[in-house]
């Protein structure tokens, strides 16, 4: 998925002369985006400089190093929650060290929705006039969700639109994008899907629906998948089919569509190894709460209803 948005983005940072060919483009990622940047810059004959996560595994490391990509890979740290905070501070130690280089700020600049109004496109195309189109996914920056959303909600010509287009955000817990930060999951946060520190490029009011997900849950979800479908996608993409299955459930007669954004590779060792531990779909469920105060492993469901970001602290217990 991602690799559409950096395309788009780095060919109109060309176009309109943010950046020459033979520039430094310099991002942070825990994964999919570092690799969707190289093969923009290998493209595009552009530097590529990327502070990887601690998920960024040696498969993917090697297909950086044929594409030309310089990865920087933090220290393991002891809390995964501020990975992704030790990653931007290195960002702009490195930008104090080299002015020129061109920071892609994935999770702020919205120049990362681009990419995806092509996507939208063929998603209206293959839907059709439904008289309601359900879209689910992983909410991480923002851009994948939010983009579509956006372009398939609008469009020249009305008649060519979905009668109604409902956007179902999935998060992990611990994640503050959604006002989660106070529910700590005893696995992991999920890599790319949440966030500790605030995304410019998250349009809350977008979204009509959350599910928090757990480790757990995500990883029976990613095992079905395989098993029933033949699908091997990644741990973010086993939380999406959790919550489309749900939401189908609930509204059979819509069309749902959700994003499996990567492929189960960098998750062998976590996820597909201990697939004997994955609970039967059967026997989850999502707890419906109507305040993030009330959210609760594994499986969290509420009715957003396209309200603004959250504001202050949330902690635990009943309103």
């Amino acid at each position: 998925m991602k690799a559409v948005s950096a395309l788009a983005a780095v060919r109109h940072l060309l176009d309109t002369g943010a950046v020459r060919r033979g520039d430094t483009l310099l991002d942070s990622s825990s994964g999919i985006y570092a690799y969707a940047l190289a093969l923009a810059c290998h493209r595009y004959g552009m530097r590529c400089h990327i502070v990887g996560s601690t998920t960024v595994d040696r498969t993917l490391r090697t297909q950086l190093a044929v594409l030309g990509a310089t990865l920087e890979r933090m220290e393991p740290c002891s809390d995964l929650k501020l990975d992704q905070k030790r990653r931007v501070e290195r960002v702009h130690e490195i930008l104090a060290e080299h002015p020129r280089y061109h920071w892609m700020r994935q999770y702020h600049d919205d120049v990362h929705y681009l990419g995806y109004r092509a996507i939208a496109d063929r998603i209206r195309e293959a839907v059709g006039g439904a008289a309601g189109l359900t879209l689910v996914g992983g909410v991480g920056s923002g851009a994948s969700t939010g983009a579509l959303a956006r372009y398939l909600r609008a469009a020249d010509d009305p008649a060519r639109l979905p009668a109604d287009v409902q956007l179902v955000g999935v998060q992990p817990y611990g994640s503050l994008t959604f006002g989660a930060e106070h529910v700590p999951d005893p696995e992991i946060i999920i890599a790319g899907i949440g966030s500790s520190i605030p995304f410019g490029n998250v349009s809350h009011e977008l979204y009509d629906t959350l599910h928090w997900i757990s480790f757990d849950a995500a990883l029976a979800g990613s095992v079905d998948l395989l098993r029933r479908h033949a699908v091997f996608a990644g741990l973010s993409t086993g939380a999406g089919y959790l919550a489309a299955r749900h939401e189908r459930e609930r509204a059979p007669e819509r069309t749902v569509l959700f994003i499996a954004a990567d492929t189960g590779h960098r998750y062998v060792d976590t996820v597909y190894a201990r697939h004997r531990e994955a609970a039967a779909l059967a026997d989850l469920a999502p707890q419906e709460v109507e305040d993030q105060r009330r959210l609760a492993l594994p499986w969290s469901r509420m009715n957003w209803n396209r309200a603004p970001a959250p504001t202050g602290p949330l902690r635990p217990g009943r309103r």
